[in-house]
């Protein structure tokens, strides 16, 4: 069991199935989940031994992927009143854009594909495209601008910046933000 210990969850991100031993630990890509079993091996003189640890590991899925992105960026990324931060989220079927003031936890602006007066102008049948997102970009600047607010902070989601996301802040710098 000391051996079982000593295990980090650096050590736990290894292929699927690798086989080690006796002993197992899950890993569900956002935390190492230690469940350790023991089987015990009894030898000649009637000794209960400990055999081999055995790890179990599996690929962590997209949405874990970005999540604990998302958690990285969130550390380092602080929206305030000065420089409220701008939030994305990218779903299959719409591209929604936030500006949030942190420190009064308040909502300041927000624009997505569900406005109706982007729906209407995009006519959008299979989802958003990089065009949608790029007029969300300009929509969220627009209304940003109206109030005041010149300055963000962008915050992509652990979204990678590329695609929908990328369009969205190139929009919002065509509509004047500064981030």
């Amino acid at each position: 069991m000391a051996a079982a210990a000593q295990i980090s969850s650096a050590a736990l991100r290894i292929p699927e199935r690798a086989v080690y031993g006796g002993s197992f630990a899950t890993f569900s890509g956002l935390s190492a989940e230690k469940t350790f079993a023991a089987r015990m091996t009894v030898n000649v003189q009637g000794q209960a031994r400990h055999s081999a640890l055995l790890v179990e590991a599996r690929e962590a899925t997209r949405r874990e992927k970005v999540k604990a992105r998302h958690l990285r960026i969130r550390k380092k990324l602080n929206g305030t009143t000065e420089r409220p931060r701008l939030a994305v989220f990218r779903s299959n079927n719409h591209i929604y854009a936030q500006v949030i003031d942190d420190t009064q936890q308040h909502t300041l602006a927000a624009a997505s594909t569900l406005l109706p007066a982007l729906r209407e102008e995009l006519k959008l049948t299979s989802g958003p495209t990089v065009e949608a997102s790029r007029r969300v970009g300009q929509e969220i600047a627009k209304i940003c601008l109206e109030r005041g607010i010149s300055k963000v902070a962008f915050d992509r989601g652990g979204f990678v910046y590329h695609g929908r996301i990328q369009a969205l802040a190139d929009g919002a710098r065509e509509g004047g933000l500064e981030f």
